[in-house]
């Protein structure tokens, strides 16, 4: 439906475009001003959890290399301290990236107090001290999994006499099956207490120390079996 409108003086006509003519741009600022503020502010992602991790070492441990039979190995008494991050995201279910402090991380050394070989005590002045350099990897709070890479040195001395060059061992300490050539073991994960047993098989390279190569038959494998409690904590 349409109508005109007459004038008594000369028209000036203008053409109106049909609507379907009207560039879309004259409707663009209007819907999108008609748009709830609301709706076009991204949505806060939750932020991850963090906790405190503390992690003890305990008894009945192993320590094993090359051929020769395991040392009987207390570790009771090493204690660390660590930052754990909840990972976010489709992928991960439970996930927890962990980094302990390597300077509060304290691991007892193997002595005639702590280690037995053979049933019997190591002999006076015979001294292994670990000094770990990297402590961190994932835990699954969900499921108990633990993957820990752990580097570390190894001081073989005997008293004052003889101290040899240190041997770097690097390794993944797991909850789950490590295997090796020679060596193997079988972890156990978190309980409900924060009890577990990680194990880890390593390569252990030559050394510049004669002895230490043709005692330990250098290159070779070692184990490490260690039983230990890791427990997560907010502030």
């Amino acid at each position: 439906m349409g109508f005109q409108i007459h004038y008594s003086r000369p028209q000036i006509l203008f053409k109106i475009p049909p609507i379907s003519h009207i560039p879309t741009k004259l409707f663009h600022h209007t819907t999108m001003s008609s748009i709830s503020i609301s709706s076009v502010v991204p949505e806060q992602t939750p932020k991850p959890n963090v906790y405190n991790v503390k992690f003890k070492t305990l008894d009945a441990c192993k320590l094993g290399i090359s051929r020769y039979p395991d040392f009987e190995y207390n570790a009771q008494g090493g204690k660390g301290s660590g930052v754990g991050k909840e990972m976010v995201g489709v992928d991960f279910n439970g996930e927890t990236s962990v980094d302990f402090d390597v300077k509060t991380l304290y691991i007892p050394p193997l002595t005639s107090l702590t280690t037995k070989f053979l049933g019997l005590p190591l002999p006076p002045f015979l001294k292994i001290e670990i000094v770990p350099e990297i402590f961190r990897g994932i835990i699954n709070i969900e499921s108990g999994k633990v993957d820990l890479k752990f580097k570390a040195k190894f001081w073989f001395s005997v008293g004052s006499i003889y101290k040899a060059p240190p041997l770097l061992v690097e390794t993944l300490l797991t909850s789950e099956d490590s295997k090796g050539s020679l060596r193997n073991g079988n972890g156990e994960r978190l309980d409900e207490h924060g009890k577990c047993k990680l194990v880890g098989v390593a390569t252990v390279e030559q050394i510049d120390d004669f002895l230490m190569n043709s005692f330990l038959d250098l290159p070779t494998e070692c184990l490490a079996v260690l039983n230990a409690t890791i427990t997560f904590s907010k502030d």
